[in-house]
């Protein structure tokens, strides 16, 4: 187990977020021809779709008199239309109409941001635009794999994202605050192993023969019908930069082989998290539960979705509440226990990432 002294401390400081980084800017069903407005890392956005389906990400204000585009209306191919005075921009931005005048001013412009389509997101990337790898958008294959089944939602946090961030590397909390569905008795007095890489931090719990908990044991029934017994338990937390969390959870009939790899008498689901920051002290949480078991039953889809939802929604609570007393208290420090050692890492990595854009955090004032 990965140790921290629990006499440490962090200074609470406002923790803004990387630029070259990807975000999730909504769901993949969300964006349409309409333009829809979001905002991601203090950028406000205006996302649509051009006639070939492409998604657009320009910045939601107008050169002209700064009114929304978001409210405007898509026009042509590829074009959206200000609502105020009628200025047309094309997908990259660029003013293509002016109302009463032919000549164009050639500084009528607006930000467009590289946009990418995949894992059922809309990512979009706010920084350097010559930096905007695809292939740096987090693994979250399993939200779009025929092998998986699931669905999610969206959670709107008046809370800054590391809080987030902080949430889901730590699941002993499960045990005090989800008492009736996914907690446990087991989860704070068992070991756990932490790993990182220069983008990436894993924290690694089993627990071995165990009472399973409500949600895991309702889950066991519905692939095997009158199961009945105890279990090993599995977490195992992967965080990828900036801002996504999946977690491999799932239990098996105790004995059985799943600590060695033979998962085949368990359930085994994925928790997808990838958590956007709105603006420094509010955030997105988009989240699924994707499963690899009856993968053809809607009804089970249904059922987890609405379960998990109710568990988050206890967790909305807590986080809320939370940066409440953050802001009460500017600046109080944080104290670290050994739970905390994925949450430190995952700091230390969006640290580093800010020092090497010049963008060091700031204090709270």
């Amino acid at each position: 187990m990965t140790i921290v002294e629990s006499t440490s401390s962090t200074t609470n400081k406002t923790l803004r977020f990387p630029l070259n980084a990807w975000y999730v800017a909504a769901w993949d069903r969300e964006v349409v021809r309409k333009p829809l407005a979001v905002r991601v890392a203090n950028q406000p956005l205006a996302l649509y779709r051009t006639e070939d389906g492409e998604v657009v990400a320009l910045a939601d204000a107008c050169w002209h008199r700064l009114a929304p585009l978001s409210m405007g209306k898509v026009v042509g191919k590829d074009g959206i239309q200000c609502p105020y005075h009628g200025i047309v921009y094309n997908s990259a931005g660029r003013c293509v109409s002016m109302p009463a005048q032919e000549v164009l001013n050639p500084s009528a412009t607006v930000p467009s941001f590289p946009a990418v389509e995949r894992y059922r997101f809309i990512w979009v990337w706010l920084g350097d635009p010559l930096l905007a790898d695809p292939d740096k958008i987090p693994d979250m294959h399993q939200m779009d794999d025929p092998k998986w089944a699931g669905d999610g939602e969206t959670i709107d946090l008046d809370c800054n994202y590391q809080l987030v961030l902080d949430n889901l590397m730590d699941l002993t909390h499960e045990e005090f605050i989800h008492t009736s569905s996914i907690g446990g008795k087991n989860i704070s007095s068992s070991d756990f192993i932490v790993t990182h890489g220069a983008n990436s931090v894993t924290l690694s719990r089993w627990m071995i023969d165990i009472e399973p908990v409500p949600f895991m044991r309702g889950q066991m029934n519905a692939k095997f019908p009158g199961f009945e017994g105890n279990v090993d338990r599995w977490q195992i937390i992967r965080y990828e930069f900036p801002s996504t969390i999946c977690i491999d959870v799932g239990v098996a009939k105790t004995g059985t082989g799943a600590p060695e790899g033979d998962r085949s008498q368990g359930i085994n689901g994925y928790v997808m998290n990838t958590i956007s920051p709105s603006t420094d002290t509010t955030s997105r949480y988009f989240w699924a539960w994707m499963r690899n078991y009856l993968l053809d039953s809607q009804k089970l889809t249904t059922q987890i979705k609405d379960g998990i939802a109710g568990v988050f929604r206890e967790d909305t609570a807590m986080l809320n509440a939370q940066q409440v007393a953050i802001d009460a208290m500017p600046s109080y420090e944080f104290y670290n226990l050994n739970i905390d050692a994925g949450g430190m890492w995952i700091r230390r990595l969006i640290e580093r990432a800010l020092e090497a854009e010049g963008a060091p955090w700031q204090p709270r004032t």
